[in-house]
């Protein structure tokens, strides 16, 4: 399903989750070492679409597996790499990897749907104009993230409920990035 109700902004920044959307999701548990990071089908491709129509591409990830004791930071690092390889293989790349370790049940300011990653990446990236911006991810959490920084949400996958439940907060839905990716190219 494709959804949209208005004109998609480029130019700004892409906020992109990780979970998901650039990997395929463990349900019930976390990617705790790069041979179980499985990039989905065409994301390297849509990256290095994107790469064209913003002037930055993030990734806003939550990672409270590092809070749980499971993996260290220099282990999702090592999972990263391999993401960030693979992407680049494709002739893409992304500005910067923000994650939060924190726990759910911290309440952390960094944790989305909080938006202090979002502030990060405007700190880190002066030219960073959350209006002229794109948040896209598979869950409200994503959605909510993006609307409280004043952003386009893009849902990715296949939650139509979602769309149909929550219009004020996911602006269009994709099946998949490359999608979403190919869109921008129309």
């Amino acid at each position: 399903m494709i959804y949209r109700h208005q004109q998609l902004h480029t130019g700004g920044a892409l906020f992109l989750d990780r979970d998901g959307v650039l990997n395929r999701l463990i349900v019930g548990d976390y990617v705790r070492t790069p041979d179980q990071l499985e990039v989905l089908p065409g994301v390297p491709e849509a990256i290095a679409i994107c790469n064209r129509h913003f002037k930055h591409v993030f990734i806003v990830t939550n990672q409270q597996c590092i809070g749980k004791g499971y993996i260290t930071v220099n282990q999702l690092e090592s999972i990263h790499r391999k993401l960030i390889d693979a992407i680049e293989a494709a002739g893409g790349h992304i500005d910067h990897i923000y994650f939060c370790p924190d726990l759910a049940s911290s309440y952390s300011p960094n944790r989305k749907p909080e938006i202090g990653m979002a502030l990060q990446a405007r700190h880190d990236y002066p030219d960073v104009i959350f209006m002229h911006s794109i948040m896209a991810g598979d869950s409200m959490t994503d959605m909510r993230f993006g609307h409280r920084c004043g952003m386009q949400t893009v849902l990715i996958g296949s939650d139509s409920n979602a769309v149909i439940g929550s219009p004020k907060l996911v602006n269009f839905s994709f099946p998949t990035l490359l999608q979403f990716a190919k869109s921008l190219e129309q």
